[in-house]
């Protein structure tokens, strides 16, 4: 049997390692800053990309202080203008709040237009993309610009264009797409670099407990309280 994913995969960990590392510190210490100064975690992700917010944002051995921005049409609409204003309109944005956007190509009008709401604000922006792919890709927004443009760090996942890397006898499309499992190395290790900031700076970061341990529903719960008005806000 083969195991090409596995080997893809292993590349593609080596590669990020190397290449990287800065952008996984320096994304690290946005979010510590951002925590410790009371601010929280949004992450959000348009099509399969939600599934990177998801990686950091209320889950076992994550923040509390965290949320996902919800797209309802589960990008559907991406593509069209307007839309990512509208939802854009609907989020809670408070002043030390460090947000994530999840985009393998950064060009689609959603991702875009809400990056141009966050750094209206004033917010911390860490994007994850295929940095090479956008790069060479044109804009769907009708202001030209990709998503990485906005970012104050960018985590690159190193996806070639299309995503999908392995191809297969017969087939004349490529199979199984790289991003996912590049986004969820790269946001966990920075997660993990910024709860060893918080901790070195004297501050315990608030980190959800399974709930599927004893006791864990009844922890997360107590400290969700300090964070409800916040977290279970759009």
């Amino acid at each position: 049997m083969s195991l090409t994913f596995f080997d893809e995969c292993r590349k593609l960990t080596e590669l990020l390692e190397v290449q990287e590392q800065e952008h996984i510190t320096k994304a690290a210490e946005l979010v510590a800053e951002g925590i410790m100064n009371g601010g929280v975690t949004q992450a959000f992700g348009s099509g399969h990309s939600y599934a990177g917010a998801l990686e950091i944002s209320g889950r076992a051995g994550g923040l509390i202080p965290s949320k996902t921005i919800m797209d309802p049409a589960g990008g559907m609409y991406e593509q069209f203008e307007g839309v990512g204003k509208m939802l854009g309109h609907k989020m809670m944005i408070a002043p030390n709040d460090v947000f994530f956007l999840i985009s393998n190509s950064g060009r689609n009008p959603m991702s875009i237009e809400l990056a141009e709401i966050i750094k209206e604000h004033g917010n911390k922006l860490i994007v994850v993309t295929a940095l090479d792919v956008s790069k060479k890709s044109s804009s769907r927004h009708s202001n030209g610009k990709m998503l990485y443009e906005y970012a104050d760090v960018v985590l690159d996942n190193h996806s070639i264009e299309g995503d999908a890397a392995l191809s297969v006898a017969g087939l004349t499309t490529k199979v199984c797409g790289t991003s996912s499992f590049a986004a969820t190395l790269l946001l966990q290790q920075t997660m993990y670099q910024a709860f060893e900031l918080m901790i070195k700076r004297d501050f315990v970061p608030p980190v959800y407990k399974s709930a599927n341990i004893d006791g864990g529903m009844e922890y997360n719960l107590t400290i969700e309280k300090q964070y409800a008005d916040r977290i279970f806000h759009i």
